[in-house]
């Protein structure tokens, strides 16, 4: 009987490595071979001299994906001397004579009527062709999704079902959403101005996971916050909402030596300017932060020192060393409103302002943008009336090197 078990796991054994030895040389006895294995092209030379259609004659008549749309022999001798013995090599490998490998089709379309009857060019769906040797070696030369729903949006006359146009749907998509850690960053993508989520999900769909069951708000203020429930989690059929998926009951308390190493973490889902400030904020009355939202280095003596030639204080020290974890608090969307109310630069007199640049900043740079862009981004500080591109030499800002 154990002999009988060897058999049988050594004979699944042989067909399964069998199986994946036929599909690696199938047709063409080399796994992974592609047309650059067949003949010496390039679409970048041929940019010059000739267009699309001259080559890919049959595409402007073809209704389906399954006919021949690689350029023939016959083709090639419109400009190539094909009985040219002697030639024969500026194109071919020798002893390789294979017909040009076109893949099977995992979609359906019809080209004659998107270029006849919508009159779309060929460079509007296969972007960067003539920047390569072989179209393989460029990203945008099958047409991303989000090209086709410019018009395959549902609203105007083309379809956005996907069996419309994918043979197979299974497994369906899209690049992004198949790298590491996409269901955290989701929200980015969602986010932009030019998202297509609803290319494939509707209005509704983000309800699978952010809703609640128990009566949770989606405001998000630090009374009512909600997280996602898990989409697995079923109890009785029913889907629950799962909190310790992102945050654990206790985590008030110690949300804050997370907050100092992952704070990129928390911004998936929280706007951390007016999140955390609704708990973070003295106002009397104390809540979670007796003393408001200082943290105990700036409650320090000296912590900020005023005048020149002080330092700057603790704070010039932090600051120097993890700007970043300064702006996690001291920051608008961008902007920095904290820092500007000091370091400025009105009135152009060096010396009267704190010091902000090390001493070496323009040493041997005899010209930089301050010289000839008016919007340079020295001028947010420095703004005297003098300090602009052409200013009168020795005076205020430009004074500062041309005595």
């Amino acid at each position: 009987m154990k002999i009988k078990y060897i058999y049988i796991a050594f004979s699944l054994t042989l067909i399964c490595f069998l199986t994946v030895a036929a599909i690696n040389n199938a047709g063409d006895g080399k796994p992974g071979k592609t047309n650059k294995d067949i003949i010496k092209f390039s679409h970048k030379i041929h940019k010059e001299v000739t267009d699309c259609a001259s080559c890919h004659t049959g595409v402007s008549e073809s209704t389906s994906l399954n006919t021949r749309l690689l350029p023939e022999k016959s083709v090639c001798a419109t400009c190539h001397d094909v009985n040219d013995e002697k030639n024969c090599q500026q194109c071919h490998y020798q002893d390789i004579n294979e017909p040009l490998i076109q893949k099977k089709p995992e979609i359906i379309f019809n080209h004659k009527f998107h270029l006849t009857d919508q009159k779309l060019a060929c460079e509007t769906c296969h972007k960067g062709l003539w920047d390569v040797t072989y179209s393989f070696e460029s990203k945008t030369a099958k047409p991303a999704m989000t090209i086709c729903s410019d018009c395959h949006n549902g609203r105007s006359i083309a379809t956005n079902y996907c069996e419309s146009c994918h043979i197979s749907t299974a497994n369906l998509l899209p690049q992004d959403h198949k790298e590491v850690g996409f269901l955290r960053t989701h929200k980015f993508s969602a986010s932009k101005d030019d998202s297509r989520c609803q290319m494939c999900h509707d209005n509704s769909y983000c309800e699978s996971c952010h809703a609640s069951t128990t009566g949770i708000t989606e405001n998000n203020t630090k009374r009512d916050f909600y997280a996602p429930y898990s989409p697995h989690k079923f109890i009785d059929n029913t889907k629950q909402q799962n909190i310790s998926r992102v945050h654990d009951l206790n985590y008030q308390y110690t949300h804050g030596i997370d907050a100092k190493g992952k704070t990129t973490q928390c911004q998936t889902c929280h706007q951390v300017e007016t999140f955390c400030v609704e708990c973070h904020e003295s106002k009397g009355k104390g809540d979670y932060a007796l003393e408001g939202t200082l943290p105990v280095s700036h409650k320090a003596p000296n912590f900020v020192t005023i005048g020149v030639g002080t330092g700057g204080g603790q704070h010039a020290v932090l600051a120097r060393r993890d700007i970043e974890s300064c702006t996690s608090c001291h920051d608008v969307q961008g902007a920095d409103p904290v820092c500007i109310l000091c370091h400025v630069d009105p009135d152009g007199i060096k010396g009267t302002n704190p010091k902000t640049h090390s001493q070496s900043l323009i040493s041997g740079l005899d010209h930089g943008d301050w010289h000839s862009d008016r919007g340079s981004i020295c001028f947010t500080c420095h703004t005297d009336a003098n300090a602009h591109p052409g200013g009168i030499k020795g005076v205020g800002f430009c004074g500062y090197c041309h005595k």
